[in-house]
Protein backbone atom coordinates (compact mmCIF):
# COMPACT_ATOMS: atom_id res chain seq x y z
CA UNK A 1 0.00 0.00 0.00
CA UNK A 2 2.79 2.66 0.94
CA UNK A 3 4.14 2.21 -2.36
CA UNK A 4 0.94 3.07 -4.43
CA UNK A 5 0.46 5.52 -2.03
CA UNK A 6 4.33 6.78 -2.99
CA UNK A 7 3.78 7.10 -6.73
CA UNK A 8 0.18 8.52 -6.69
CA UNK A 9 2.28 11.48 -4.75
CA UNK A 10 4.83 11.40 -7.30
CA UNK A 11 2.74 11.62 -9.60
CA UNK A 12 0.32 14.61 -8.51
CA UNK A 13 4.08 16.37 -7.58
CA UNK A 14 4.50 16.09 -11.15
CA UNK A 15 0.82 17.04 -12.35
CA UNK A 16 1.34 20.11 -10.23
CA UNK A 17 4.92 21.21 -11.43
CA UNK A 18 3.27 20.56 -15.02
CA UNK A 19 0.59 22.88 -14.18
CA UNK A 20 2.92 25.62 -12.01
CA UNK A 21 6.00 25.77 -14.24
CA UNK A 22 4.09 25.45 -17.76
CA UNK A 23 1.77 28.37 -16.37
CA UNK A 24 4.96 29.89 -15.36
CA UNK A 25 6.63 29.91 -18.90
CA UNK A 26 3.58 30.58 -20.76
CA UNK A 27 3.45 34.01 -18.41
CA UNK A 28 7.41 34.32 -19.21
CA UNK A 29 6.91 34.22 -22.73
CA UNK A 30 4.01 36.82 -23.03
CA UNK A 31 5.81 38.85 -20.83
CA UNK A 32 8.81 38.96 -23.40
CA UNK A 33 6.37 39.57 -26.23
CA UNK A 34 5.62 42.70 -24.46
CA UNK A 35 9.14 44.08 -24.14
CA UNK A 36 9.35 43.39 -27.58
CA UNK A 37 6.78 45.78 -28.68
CA UNK A 38 7.24 48.15 -26.52
CA UNK A 39 11.18 47.71 -27.48
CA UNK A 40 10.22 48.31 -31.35
CA UNK A 41 7.99 50.89 -30.42
CA UNK A 42 10.79 53.32 -28.97
CA UNK A 43 12.89 52.12 -31.57
CA UNK A 44 10.71 53.13 -34.03
CA UNK A 45 10.21 56.76 -32.21
CA UNK A 46 13.91 57.59 -33.14
CA UNK A 47 13.40 60.15 -36.48
CA UNK A 48 16.22 61.37 -38.46
CA UNK A 49 15.08 65.33 -37.70
CA UNK A 50 17.44 66.55 -40.25
CA UNK A 51 15.66 64.74 -42.90
CA UNK A 52 12.08 65.14 -41.46
CA UNK A 53 12.39 68.66 -40.83
CA UNK A 54 14.48 69.45 -44.17
CA UNK A 55 11.61 67.91 -46.35
CA UNK A 56 9.01 65.91 -44.15
CA UNK A 57 10.59 62.86 -44.89
CA UNK A 58 9.61 59.86 -42.12
CA UNK A 59 12.87 58.14 -41.64
CA UNK A 60 14.58 55.92 -38.65
CA UNK A 61 18.00 57.39 -37.62
CA UNK A 62 19.60 53.60 -37.13
CA UNK A 63 21.99 53.80 -34.54
CA UNK A 64 19.65 55.92 -32.08
CA UNK A 65 16.84 53.68 -33.18
CA UNK A 66 18.65 50.68 -32.41
CA UNK A 67 20.06 52.47 -28.88
CA UNK A 68 16.42 53.24 -27.71
CA UNK A 69 15.21 49.64 -27.90
CA UNK A 70 17.96 47.98 -26.33
CA UNK A 71 18.02 50.59 -23.59
CA UNK A 72 14.15 49.52 -22.87
CA UNK A 73 15.18 45.85 -22.88
CA UNK A 74 18.39 46.66 -20.24
CA UNK A 75 15.81 47.74 -17.52
CA UNK A 76 14.42 43.92 -17.59
CA UNK A 77 16.67 40.79 -16.55
CA UNK A 78 16.33 39.59 -20.27
CA UNK A 79 18.32 40.25 -23.39
CA UNK A 80 17.60 41.17 -27.20
CA UNK A 81 19.00 41.84 -30.23
CA UNK A 82 17.69 44.43 -32.35
CA UNK A 83 17.55 45.18 -36.05
CA UNK A 84 16.98 48.07 -38.30
CA UNK A 85 15.69 47.72 -42.20
CA UNK A 86 14.46 50.64 -43.72
CA UNK A 87 11.53 52.37 -41.40
CA UNK A 88 11.02 49.17 -39.30
CA UNK A 89 12.86 47.96 -35.90
CA UNK A 90 12.68 44.39 -35.32
CA UNK A 91 13.66 43.23 -31.31
CA UNK A 92 13.77 39.50 -29.95
CA UNK A 93 13.65 39.11 -26.46
CA UNK A 94 15.06 36.07 -24.68
CA UNK A 95 14.26 35.35 -21.22
CA UNK A 96 14.73 32.22 -18.85
CA UNK A 97 12.48 31.39 -16.28
CA UNK A 98 13.66 28.85 -13.72
CA UNK A 99 11.21 25.95 -12.81
CA UNK A 100 10.53 26.42 -9.05
CA UNK A 101 8.75 22.32 -8.95
CA UNK A 102 9.95 20.65 -11.67
CA UNK A 103 13.33 22.11 -10.95
CA UNK A 104 13.38 19.58 -8.12
CA UNK A 105 13.60 16.80 -10.95
CA UNK A 106 16.54 18.23 -12.52
CA UNK A 107 13.66 20.24 -15.48
CA UNK A 108 14.46 23.59 -16.16
CA UNK A 109 15.34 26.23 -16.95
CA UNK A 110 12.85 27.35 -19.51
CA UNK A 111 14.07 29.68 -21.99
CA UNK A 112 11.14 32.05 -23.81
CA UNK A 113 11.31 34.56 -26.44
CA UNK A 114 9.41 37.05 -28.05
CA UNK A 115 9.47 38.86 -31.22
CA UNK A 116 7.89 41.96 -32.36
CA UNK A 117 8.39 44.84 -35.38
CA UNK A 118 7.45 48.37 -35.41
CA UNK A 119 7.13 50.71 -38.48
CA UNK A 120 8.01 55.09 -38.40
CA UNK A 121 4.32 56.19 -39.61
CA UNK A 122 3.86 59.86 -39.47
CA UNK A 123 0.32 60.57 -38.83
CA UNK A 124 -2.77 58.62 -37.88
CA UNK A 125 -2.87 55.89 -40.67
CA UNK A 126 -6.57 54.29 -39.78
CA UNK A 127 -9.88 54.41 -37.68
CA UNK A 128 -9.21 54.33 -34.20
CA UNK A 129 -11.85 52.39 -31.98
Amino acid sequence: MSAFVAGVAGALILLAGLVVDGGLALAARVRAINEAQEAARAGAQQLNLTAYRRDGTVRLDPDRARAAALAYVAATPDTATVEVSGGTVTVVVRAVQPAQILGLAGVGPFRVSGRASATAQRGVTGVLR
